[in-house]
């Protein structure tokens, strides 16, 4: 029986550049879950309306579903790209730690033997990995506040 450190080998999936598919692969299920749900609360006499206009189905889908979308898009992305960015666990299963190391693999190196660690290089590190999300989350933090607001009104 294979373990996953040896089906990424013999899948040639332990490198950086190609932990992006299994990434895909466990992210989709979040994405689908979220999206599914938001399109059901879609109301469907707004495609009709675009429908009416003279709106084809591709059209109607990238000029009235997707904006509507957007904070939907937006929250999932924040909330996969923390994930990914944060992850200690795949990339530990899959990467070749002797050439490649995440941002929290390397956290976990500054914790020496018997108890002993680096709190220095440690502490940087870790605000090394926490700017980056604070940023994404601010930048997106509109669409989020917008998604909210539009669910909560009624009429």
């Amino acid at each position: 029986m294979f373990t996953l450190s040896q089906t990424a080998d013999t899948l040639k999936l332990n490198n950086p550049f190609n932990l992006w598919i299994i990434y895909l692969g466990f992210g989709a299920g979040l994405a689908v879950f979220m999206f599914a749900g938001f399109v059901k609360s879609i109301p469907v006499e707004i495609e009709e309306a675009a429908m009416i206009d003279g709106c084809t189905p591709l059209q109607i889908f990238f000029k009235v579903v997707v904006p509507i979308l957007k904070p939907t898009m937006v929250s999932v992305a924040i909330l996969e790209a923390m994930w990914v960015w944060n992850d200690y666990l795949l990339p530990t299963l899959v990467l070749d730690i002797t050439k490649y190391k995440t941002i929290p693999m390397l956290i976990q190196y500054f914790r020496g033997s018997y108890g002993r660690v680096e709190m220095g290089p440690m502490m940087a590190s870790i605000m090394l990995t926490v700017i980056p999300v604070i940023i994404v989350y601010i930048c997106g933090q509109k669409y989020i506040i917008k998604g909210v607001a539009a669910g909560a009104v009624k009429g």
